[in-house]
């Protein structure tokens, strides 16, 4: 599946554009990140893309169909939007609320069934947390939420899952397992569109790279290409410097101008 957005504009307010003009284009199989600092546009982007926000000019397309002309059911079945956190009313289980991904394929009044429970076991054990199935979601840790909400989108049936800064709350480790099975998934033909403050993240696991500065979709390209130090500068408004290991990895550190101490506040003779 191609996902498309041709200069898309957005505003909360009339005359203060959130996203100016932004050309995106995403393939089956891609992991694109979107990096910028607050208020870019990067969820707003998202939204668009996903049709949960309509752009006032431009246009979202799937597969060459513009994405407003989709009923909201057969959209559901090709984009799935991955929330940053989410906190369910109810202790639902895990099957559960991955579950809830099937309700595209329900009628208004209708039930799931043995077919539903197929496609949960099925989008479970692709991310590789089949064993949580009966946990309470609300007992697992925010790597396994983000996992279940992944497989919640498989469940969906989505070619294309959006993810809201998915590493936000994790640790290093879960971050890891959530963004390789990303890459798997990948590699299975999905297709991911992340937003993330993290650009070391995006050199370990994007196969593109979209910055946004102002509303505007600055950079794009492949990460090694683009993540320089001048674009950080100016996507962030400090400086920065990329480091290379000998085996060619990369990494983003912050540049700092000189080491700080503290060694208490002065003492003067005689100051009370």
């Amino acid at each position: 599946m191609r996902l498309e957005a041709e200069r898309i504009s957005f505003a909360y307010r009339p005359g203060v554009d959130v996203l100016r003009g932004v050309d995106l284009t995403v393939d089956a199989g891609e992991v694109v990140f979107l990096l910028g600092a607050n208020g870019s546009g990067k969820t707003t982007l998202l939204q668009c893309l996903a049709g949960v926000r309509t752009p006032q000019q431009g246009v979202v397309r799937v597969d060459d169909q513009p994405l407003g002309e989709f009923a909201p059911r057969e959209r559901a079945r090709r984009i799935g939007l991955v929330p940053q956190i989410h906190e369910p009313v109810f202790s639902y289980s895990v099957g559960e609320v991955v579950l809830m991904g099937r309700a595209p394929h329900l009628g208004t009044f209708g039930r799931p069934g043995r077919r539903d429970w197929n496609e949960v076991d099925r989008a479970l054990c692709a991310v590789g947390i089949a064993d949580l199935r009966g946990r309470p979601y609300t007992a697992t840790s925010g790597g396994e939420r983000q996992l279940a909400l992944i497989a919640r989108g498989l469940a969906q049936g989505a070619a294309c899952l959006l993810m809201d800064e998915p590493g936000a709350h994790l640790d290093p480790g879960h971050q890891h397992d959530v963004l390789t099975a990303v890459v798997a998934l990948a590699q299975a033909g999905f297709s991911f569109v992340v937003t993330s403050h993290q650009p070391n993240a995006a050199l370990l696991y994007a196969d593109r790279v979209a910055f946004l500065n102002g509303g505007r979709a600055a950079v794009q390209g492949a990460p090694r290409e683009v993540i320089d130090e001048a674009t950080l500068r100016d996507a962030y408004g400090m400086a920065f410097e990329i480091v290379e290991g000998l085996d060619g990895a990369r990494a983003v550190l912050p540049r700092v101008p000189r080491r700080f101490s503290w060694d208490g506040p002065e003492r003067t003779a005689g100051r009370v």
